[in-house]
């Protein structure tokens, strides 16, 4: 099909995101090949390719181009992972892991955003998708362990269900901290099971509501 944004995404790319030091050379092709803006709402499309978070609605956002390209390079992922993604939100950052895993897990609490998350996925012919309205904080374990875990929410601390989920030699990447201002934290565990924390940068997320979360008003 036709793609008008094209040139747009290459800046984008180009100058938001591998000027930002993203070098991974398969994140950036991912990000190169989905049209972000089928992922925004109608009127926001002239938006899309900025660095910004974009409102998709229920309360939720599209996080901003480097932050998703970031911390997809964070995660490593290999064309042999399983991927565990948490919060599908509008399928953007779904859709970049699809390109990059063998399989993604994506696991989304609120359902409109699900039904529409998955015909964009149909839409762009990834067919190593499955997403399911569930509570994140407590994993998926019928498809378990898992290479990879992405949580795409911010927590005040990593949920157990979703570290009990990840393969030995796995790596999972969550925004960690308070409800409006957290860290990325990179858990990585070892052969034998032991777990191993490092932080990046800050960022700002929404909150991980559910049981191993923050908890709903």
């Amino acid at each position: 099909m036709s793609d008008q944004y094209a040139g747009v995404r290459d800046r984008m790319i180009r100058e938001l995101i591998a000027a930002r030091g993203v070098k991974d050379e398969r994140v950036l092709a991912a990000l190169r090949k989905v049209p972000r803006h089928l992922f925004v709402k109608d009127h926001l499309r002239t938006q899309s390719y900025g660095d910004h978070a974009l409102p998709i609605g229920s309360s939720q956002t599209i996080s901003q181009p480097y932050i998703v390209a970031r911390m997809t390079e964070l995660l490593e992922v290999g064309p042999e992972h399983s991927v565990l993604e948490i919060g599908t939100g509008s399928g953007y950052q779904t859709a970049i892991l699809a390109l990059l895993a063998r399989r993604v897990y994506s696991l989304e609490r609120i359902a409109e955003l699900a039904r529409e998350a998955i015909p964009r996925m149909r839409q762009l012919g990834l067919e190593n998708v499955k997403i399911q309205v569930f509570d994140g904080t407590v994993g998926w374990s019928e498809w378990a362990p898992y290479d990879r875990i992405l949580v795409t929410a911010g927590a005040p601390k990593v949920p157990d269900p979703l570290l009990d989920q990840l393969a030995p030699g796995g790596v999972l990447v969550i925004p960690e901290g308070q409800l409006n201002a957290q860290r990325l934290v990179i858990y990585k565990k070892l052969a034998r099971g032991a777990i191993r924390r490092s932080e990046g940068e800050e960022v700002a997320f929404v909150p991980l509501l559910g049981r191993h979360g923050w908890k709903p008003k």
